[in-house]
This record gives C-alpha cells, structure tokens and sequence, in this order.
C-alpha cells in the first residue's frame, strides 16, 4: 500500500485532535441545551449513549425548538425537499448563440442528478448536517453506492470527525474516529486486507468492536483514502480518489480558526441563562406549592437538621410573641412575574439568533405571495455572509462531488467541469428566486420608463435579450424556449407566411405602383 505510513497517520491526527480539544467545551455546551440528542460528547466512547437521558440539566425546551426550525427553514429555503433547488448553467466560455442548446443539455443532466438525490436521500442527510451547521460545524460524507442507492450521503456527526486546513483555508484533510464489528469491516471494505493475527483475535467473537481511524487527506495533488487501526499498526484499506469526498461547512469562522461558530452559539449565553431562569423558577414554584414551616420548639434549634423542601417542617423556639402561633409558614424569596418577564424576553431574544421568526399567525388573514416573498429577502438579509457560505461551501461542493461520482458510474456522456467559466451551479432555491425577483422588478420597472420616453425610450432595450434574461432568472427549463436559429427560422417562417397571404389577395408589394 502506498501513501503515508500508518505513524504519520496517527501523529498527523493527534495534533489535529489536539487542536479540535480547544473547542470542546463551548461544543459539548452548545449541544447539551439546544441538541440534547445529538450530544456525543457525553459517554459516546463510554459505550453508554444508547438509550442515555441527555436532558438531565435541561428545564427549557425553547433552544431545542429553535434550533429544529432553524435547520428545517434552511433546508426549505435552500434545499428544498423533493425540490430541484440548482441549475447547472453554460458558463462565459460557451457562446451566446450555443448557450440555449447547451442549456437543454445540461436541464437533462439537472433532472437526472436530482433523481439520483432524491433516490439516495439526500433529503434526510441534509436535514441532519443542517442541526449540526446550527452549532458552528457540519459534514457529510459522499460516497458511491450500489444499485438501489446509487449514491451514499451520510452526515457525519461533527464530534467524530477532525480536520485540517490546506492552501487558501479549504479543508483538504478529513480524520474520522469510529467503532466498528469486526464481521462487518469485510462487507463494508471489501478491498480490506485484514491481518491474521486480527482474525485469530477476533475469531471467538466477531461482534468485537474495532477501533478504527479513518483519513482522507491531499498530498501532492493526490487525494488518498486510508482506514488504519488505532490499536496496532495496521493499513486495512489504501485507495486513491478522483475527487474528495468529504463536505465540510462552518456556518460563520473567522480567518485565523478553524472551526465554525454558528448561530448556537451567538445565542448560547441566553440559552443558558434562561435555562437558569427557568430551574430556578421551578424550583421557587415547588416551594410554593408544597410550602415550607415552622414549629415551635422549647429546645435549642440545630441548624444541622434543617431540610428546606415542600412540605417540610422547622422546628424553632418562637413564631412571634408570647411564642406566635404553633405552626406558621416560612416567608419564601422570589417573584413569578418577574420571572416570568425575563424568562420571555431571554425567548424573544434566543428565537431571533435562531432566525425562528415565522410569519403572520394561522388565525389572522392568508398570507400573500408578497408577504412570502418580503420574509424570504429578509431571512436573505438575516443570513448575511452565512449565505453565501452556505453557497460556496455546502450548495457547490456537493453538486460538484455529485456529478463526478456519476461521471464515474457513466451517467454523464459529456465531460461537465463545473468551474463557472464551462459550466456554473446557479441556486433556484425559494431563497434565491426571492432574490431574483427584485432583480426582475428593476427590469421592469426600466421597460416601464422606456416605454414612456416614446420611440426613442424603446430603442434602449434589446427586447430579445430581455426574454432571455428573464426566462433565466425565472428559472425557465431550455427544452420550453427557442434557440436564436429557432427563432430565425420562425421569423422566416411568418415572412413568408405574410407574403402567401398577400399575394393570395392579389395586394403584393408594388403591385399597385406598376398598374
């Protein structure tokens, strides 16, 4: 087997994990208060995560909520299910008057790669990489697949995956600490040369769990894939790749981390002080509830055996003068409504950092395309960079790991190189054509006042490139429009249609001016 020695491998992954360790605490936290079921970080290597309570130190569900809807409006406004939400498009290289024939051809390829998605579930991988990119870090891993599935996609729990940057901060090396049964290594690795002395050690119990490093890393222009053991030094798997395989999206980074910060995070310190809030609340309505005593005791009152819970009684030697009364309650600390004030604005505050803000409520009157419209340019403006990051690191990198898998598996006669000079990914996603369609009102708007400066105002627009601009930003499939020879053809066509019907009138051009 070639590439690295399974040393570098090992010494190359622990420095990385030594780097991911820095960001373990502010992770672990985010995910316990808005991801509770996604928390790896408690007890995944102690065996104990199946079945484990992870809500134990939860008392507010409000993140979780937001943190759901957050995931599932991203996915509906970018990646809608069941949905085309790209186009591939001919890129500047091709030429104008090929533009609407390259176009049919690569609608036919459009079609196609969302069939495969559709067919493999991608819908349900994204909606899961969503969660994790609400946190700061996502991947998904891209993989061939087999007849039924022809394309694996799989969300990779960012817990178990370390990584490192190469030139011009594109994450080039992906490392992935897992388990698995030893009787299941060969059936997913069939190109795996398993040593004899791991079969013999595994022979008894083929249900003994593997620790396993798995590394996808460039070197040299050439991307490897490697599967080592963690214990021993054994290469199970060495392959060469054409393209790589992982995708990995940070929802916002600065320039000199690595990792990604979402919007978990911004809104982490309101996440965990109403969380506080509202413990604390509970806590004082337990109180209330069952109440707290006093009794009277001649004796001397030791504090050692005082119990402060519902319905619990303290022994004191006076409640008031001559002695008060036998049993009297304990004034309790604490105001509900106060409580309650703080606890809704901490709500309003952590829904708005979780972009949770919905439109008019079901009861009031239905929503218009308008109305729709102006809170998908909103949420558009909401996102901000994280858009176009969104765009360019999860959007790009999957449609182009996609397509080269199926030129692989020769579902692609010609070559795409989707680089945006040949061809270029083009978002039609609700979000993006919200976006065009203010694009849209400027060009009308412009016809508009052409048209109102007289002949001279028309002579401004070329009125064939309008239809095409329009049609392109509407989205409008190439197999439903004309091509420039098309439409020549159908100008010549009208002509001398014009001219038949003319001269079956007996009315031809200069006929009066010879008689």
């Amino acid at each position: 087997m070639a590439g690295l020695s399974t040393e570098e491998i090992k010494r190359r992954y622990k420095k990385a994990q030594t780097h991911k360790e820095h960001w373990r605490s502010i992770y672990e936290e985010a995910y316990e208060y808005a991801l509770p079921m996604r928390n790896l970080y408690d007890g995944y290597y102690e065996g104990n995560v199946p079945g484990q309570n992870k809500m134990k130190r939860v008392f507010d569900s409000t993140a979780i909520h937001s943190t759901a809807r957050f995931a599932n409006r991203i996915q509906s406004s970018l990646f809608p299910p069941q949905r085309a939400w790209c186009r591939l498009q001919p890129g500047n290289e091709i030429p104008e008057a090929d533009k609407i024939a390259a176009q049919q051809a690569l609608d036919f390829y459009t079609e196609r790669m969302f069939g495969i998605m559709a067919q493999s579930g991608f819908d349900l991988a994204m909606g899961e990489f969503l969660l994790d990119l609400a946190v700061g870090t996502a991947v998904m891993l891209i993989q061939p697949g087999d007849d039924i599935t022809p394309i694996r996609y799989t969300a990779i729990p960012s817990y178990q995956v370390t990584f490192d940057e190469g030139p011009n901060n594109t994450v080039d090396t992906v490392y992935r600490k897992f388990k698995r049964p030893f009787r299941v290594i060969q059936r997913e690795w069939p190109d795996a040369e398993i040593p004899e002395d791991m079969v013999l050690a595994c022979q008894d119990d083929p249900t003994k769990q593997i620790e396993l490093l798995e590394a996808t890393y460039t070197e040299d222009e050439q991307i490897s894939y490697c599967l080592v053991t963690v214990d021993g030094d054994y290469k199970l798997v060495h392959r060469d790749l054409k393209s790589f395989p992982f995708v990995v999206s940070r929802y916002m980074k600065a320039s000199n981390e690595r990792y990604g910060r979402g919007p978990v995070l911004y809104a982490l310190p309101d996440i965990k002080t109403l969380n506080k809030v509202v413990e604390l609340t509970l806590k004082n309505a337990s109180i209330s509830i069952g109440g707290v005593f006093t009794a009277v005791d001649d004796g001397v009152l030791n504090p050692q055996t005082i119990s402060i819970v519902p319905g619990a009684v303290i022994g004191v030697s006076s409640n008031g003068g001559p002695r008060g009364p036998s049993l009297a309650p304990l004034p309790r600390s604490g105001d509900a409504n106060l409580s309650q004030i703080v606890a809704n604005d901490l709500r309003v505050n952590i829904k708005k950092a979780l972009l949770d803000e919905s439109l008019t409520p079901e009861n009031m009157s239905a929503r218009s395309a308008t109305e729709i419209n102006a809170k998908l340019s909103e949420l558009s403006q909401n996102l901000g960079s994280a858009f176009g990051r969104l765009i360019s690191e999860t959007m790009f990198p999957i449609v182009r790991r996609t397509l080269e898998l199926m030129d692989e598996m020769g579902m692609i006669d010609l070559p795409l190189k989707v680089n945006g000079v040949q061809v270029q990914v083009v978002p039609i996603s609700p979000l993006a054509m919200a976006n065009n369609a203010e694009k849209l009102n400027e060009v009308v708007q412009f016809m508009q006042i052409s048209q109102s400066l007289g002949p001279q105002g028309q002579t401004l627009l070329r009125m064939d490139k309008v239809g095409d601009y329009i049609a392109d930003q509407l989205g409008i499939p190439a197999q439903l429009r004309t091509t420039p020879q098309e439409r020549q053809q159908i100008q010549q066509q009208l002509m001398e249609a014009a001219q038949m019907a003319m001269q079956q009138q007996g009315m031809m051009p200069g006929q009066e001016a010879a008689e």
